[in-house]
């Protein structure tokens, strides 16, 4: 069973879902570096070492063990058709037992916004979560003035359930996020934003 979790793949319309490779580190790098204006107002502040090559290994080290353990599922977005790396998306905090639930963050490089691609990876990874995991609910927080992230999350089935104060450190400074929920057996009609 362990050695499923590890060589995890989901194949969607024009993607690959895979775990994260040493061999990462160089298209990694560059998708961060030439999105960082794109990313950092909404990811907590990047650690000094956040491009470094140690910090990368060492994520791809977590990967393997959070795989192993079944607490986590750290997925790399690669294009089919030229193997091209545009983002990632993680389902983490997976928790067993009367909860049967985890938390969805992902993010996308900056040329490939807007383009259908996060989409299609949320659809995936929450199917995957409740046919292949046995998942019950799956959490999603973002900033409220992330229309990006609402409107993706609210295409893909996720509904509106309040704001956590005071949720996560986003650029240093403690932020309120907006929550969604995606259940497997979801019999609450249409989403209201607040």
């Amino acid at each position: 069973m362990l050695g499923l979790k590890r060589k995890v793949r989901i194949e969607t319309e024009r993607m690959t879902l895979r775990p994260p490779a040493h061999s990462d580190f160089n298209p990694w790098t560059a998708l961060r570096v030439q999105s960082a204006d794109f990313l950092t107002p909404w990811e907590p502040a990047w650690a000094p070492d956040h491009l470094s090559r140690k910090a990368f290994t060492n994520r791809v080290y977590w990967a393997q063990r959070a795989l192993g353990s079944g607490s986590a599922l750290p997925l790399f977005l690669v294009r089919r058709a030229d193997d091209v790396l545009l983002g990632a998306i993680t389902l983490d905090n997976i928790r067993r037992g009367p909860a049967q639930s985890g938390t969805l963050g992902y993010w996308i490089g900056q040329p490939f916004a807007r383009q259908g691609y996060m989409r299609e990876a949320i659809e995936a990874v929450v199917h995957h979560a409740f046919v292949m995991r046995d998942l019950s609910r799956i959490e999603a927080a973002c900033l409220p003035e992330n229309a990006a992230s609402r409107g993706v999350l609210e295409k893909c089935g996720f509904k509106y359930e309040g704001v956590a104060q005071s949720y996560l450190q986003i650029n240093g400074r403690w932020r309120n996020h907006v929550l969604y929920s995606n259940l497997r057996s979801d019999r609450r009609g249409r989403t209201l934003t607040g």
